[in-house]
């Protein structure tokens, strides 16, 4: 198996299983009974068995966010990341598509067109863009150096990805409840893809205004994920860090001015 070819499986594998489980939790006459805790678990294993599957092969980065935080710190070579990228889009998108089919009968059944989207792609609590990116920022800021530091520990050979899949958990269940935490660029924009694209009954609008934040954020996030790692873990503190560190304090401000703002319009 290629790089590309592990890339693109692991995160077919991914988004099998993390769109599945929305799929049951949302789509109606199925056995299953949606909850936070049930989704953010299945998509903490979701993330274990894609890298489970390809990381001897590719490394199973299955993000483009990791891909480019690992670039970013010199872990990746820069060369290799459109390739990745191209690998994760492309199995997040059939993974979508595999999820669409395994769900058939059920589409026709549920009317709420949030509920059929939300399987492919993530959708804000509260739609506020700016404090939205913040949210996905974040949530991928410590995704990256969740993982790095993960790395950087003695564990016992073939339990780093169990551990990945908790740190998944624990995002989402701590910062995942804002957006729905994409943290992954291919995993929003490749199943929004299927979504626009595949025919669902009745799916309404696959909201394309939104799709940037959950690719933008988690860009951010991930490559500041990978500077702040150096900066502090490693003492490696690069002008592209303070530069990005006063990036991040602009956009903090950015989305407490706009939600201040509001709050004296109530």
């Amino acid at each position: 198996m290629t790089e590309f070819m592990g890339e693109l499986v692991g995160t077919m594998i991914l988004i099998i299983l993390g769109g599945g489980v929305i799929a049951g939790a949302n789509l109606k006459h199925t056995k299953a009974e949606g909850s936070w805790v049930l989704i953010t678990v299945a998509w903490g294993l979701a993330v274990a068995m894609g890298v489970y599957a390809v990381k001897q092969v590719s490394g199973a980065h299955i993000n483009p966010a990791v891909t480019l935080g690992l670039a970013t710190v010199g872990d990746f070579p820069w060369s290799k990341v459109p390739m990745y990228i191209v690998a994760q889009t492309m199995g997040a998108f059939i993974g979508a598509s595999i999820v669409y089919f395994h769900y058939m009968p059920h589409w026709k059944d549920t009317e709420d067109k949030l509920a059929m989207r939300s399987v492919f792609c993530t959708d804000p609590a509260i739609r506020s863009p700016i404090s939205n990116l913040v949210s996905e920022v974040i949530g991928t800021f410590v995704l990256v150096i969740g993982i790095l530091f993960i790395g950087a520990n003695e564990f016992t050979e073939g339990l780093n990805p169990l551990i990945v899949g908790l740190l998944i958990v624990a995002i989402g269940m701590s910062l995942g409840a804002t957006t729905g935490y994409a943290i992954n660029p291919a995993r929003d924009f490749g199943p929004r893809l299927a979504h626009a694209l595949l025919p669902i009954p009745g799916k309404g609008s696959s909201d394309w205004g939104y799709a940037w934040v959950p690719v933008i954020g988690p860009v951010i996030g991930g490559m500041y994920g990978g500077l702040f790692y150096e900066a502090i873990f490693k003492a490696n503190m690069t002008g592209w860090f303070w530069i990005s560190s006063l990036l991040i304090i602009a956009l903090l401000f950015a989305s407490m001015r706009v939600e201040l703002k509001k709050v004296k319009a109530a």
